[in-house]
């Protein structure tokens, strides 16, 4: 098997995506490029494009130098609207982290058309307590990997398609789901 291309895309929660917002003194917003591509989307607005430079892969219109504090409310706003993170690297090398989109499943490419993009797992994987889970269904709401499905009234956990983007803890009524290191992640 020959050398593993990195793909541009990896994807964590939004705290990963918060520390690296703070690790970056500049920031610029744009618009996405699959919200421009795509047309109005029915999850989020336009312009969620977040930049640590001034010229990256993210090739939405509409860039400005942002505060730290617009960039804040990005990552809120992502949490009330379930929006995964997924940050992106250079495309020359795929060596630094340039920026992070934030997708859906209404209309980022990487959720409409799976097999189009590639995207790596995150470096955390879920954990859920099954003697403390309720099996109320709204973690695997929220899941665009389809790694929590109801099945016959009880959730069933597939551990191996969890990217560790952390949207299930969002919305778990029982706080009994945890984010925890993967296996074999540097």
């Amino acid at each position: 098997m020959g050398e593993r291309e990195i793909p541009l895309h990896y994807v964590c929660t939004r705290e990963e995506a918060g520390k690296l917002i703070k690790a970056n003194d500049k920031l610029w917003v744009s618009n996405c490029g699959c919200r421009e591509g795509r047309g109005k989307c029915e999850k989020s607005r336009i312009d969620v494009c977040i930049q640590f430079r001034e010229s990256t892969a993210a090739d939405g219109s509409g860039q400005h130098e942002a505060t730290r504090e617009e960039a804040e409310a990005i990552l809120k706003e992502a949490e009330a609207t379930h929006l995964v993170t997924r940050p992106f690297r250079d495309e020359d090398t795929r060596a630094r982290v340039e920026g992070i989109c934030f997708c859906c499943d209404d209309c980022c490419g990487y959720f409409t058309d799976p097999g189009d993009y590639g995207c790596d797992k995150g470096s955390l994987i879920e954990e859920t307590d099954k003697e403390r889970c309720m099996d109320c269904g709204l973690c695997a709401e929220v899941c665009y990997f389809g790694a929590r499905k109801m099945i016959g009234g009880s959730l069933e956990v597939r551990r191996d398609q969890c990217y560790g983007c952390g949207l299930c803890l969002d919305v778990c009524p029982e706080d009994c789901i945890k984010m925890e290191e993967r296996a074999g992640v540097a």
